[in-house]
């Protein structure tokens, strides 16, 4: 048993590619799912069109243009957790859904959910660190949520590479992030509202820049399983997408919604 275990047990899916509200209803009704059964998932998927989603506090109105977003063919949704703008195209998300344990503090989970991320992407080749802290405060703007690490996320060669966020409430945990492949996130800024708004761009880290190649959503789920493995749970099982199909269907309006999508 590793010393540092402190969720189990484990389950592992791979779910198919979904709208940004199916996806985010899924993440949602896993967490529901763990606060119930008391297991983990690790969950890695993909988007079935580009998709620019807002962070749960993130303003919209007044900051982006729908009507560019729209031109541009663009999907938007807003997530459950917390962060600044991610275009989902040419990358892969991941989410962590466990039960709250009244020992851990979200540091402390965040902390155990990077090694397993870090381990993951070195079974792929490419080697990272945690960001240290930045003397900067994040303030609200259409700057790319790639452009600048927070404390914590997972760079290589000095460029933020996974950007994660975290929701909790009493009795489960949602973590959930995006790994670029490649960059894709430049482009937010020409979807403000004000022309030049943000237009400042700091290049992030991509699995295509660091490998010379890019790994598709299978071969980095296999990575990421492989370290749930060796890292928390050597009996970890797979869980099928039906498992929790239906729950997740049910929280989809949600995410539908413009006014919680736009709302300021």
């Amino acid at each position: 048993m590793h010393s540092r275990r402190s969720f189990s047990p484990w389950r592992l899916l791979i779910a198919a590619p979904r709208s940004g509200a199916e996806n985010m209803a899924r993440d949602v009704a896993l967490q529901a799912r763990a606060a119930r059964t008391g297991e983990t998932v690790f969950s890695v998927y993909s988007w079935s069109r580009p998709t620019v989603s807002f962070g749960r506090n993130q303003p919209a109105i007044g900051f982006y243009d729908l009507g560019k977003v729209r031109s541009a063919g663009l999907d938007v949704v807003r997530r459950p957790t917390g962060g600044r703008a991610i275009l989902h195209h040419r990358e892969v998300t991941y989410s962590v859904t466990a039960p709250v344990k009244d020992s851990l503090s979200l540091r402390e989970t965040y902390s155990q959910i990077n090694r397993i991320l870090q381990t993951g992407l070195s079974r792929l080749g490419v080697m990272v660190e945690a960001a240290a802290p930045s003397e900067r405060a994040v303030v609200p703007s259409t700057r790319p949520c790639f452009q600048m690490p927070a404390e914590g996320e997972l760079i290589a060669a000095g460029c933020k590479l996974v950007g994660s966020a975290q929701w909790r409430d009493e009795r489960a945990l949602l973590q959930h992030g995006s790994i670029l492949v490649n960059d894709d996130q430049s482009s937010l800024p020409g979807l403000a509202a004000n022309a030049g708004s943000g237009s400042e761009t700091i290049a992030p880290a991509t699995l295509h820049a660091l490998l010379g190649r890019s790994p598709d959503v299978s071969e980095v789920a296999s990575a990421m399983f492989d370290a749930v493995r060796s890292l928390e749970d050597a009996h970890a099982s797979e869980l099928a997408e039906e498992e929790v199909r239906e729950e997740a269907l049910e929280q989809v309006p949600h995410f539908l919604d413009e006014d919680w999508t736009w709302r300021r």
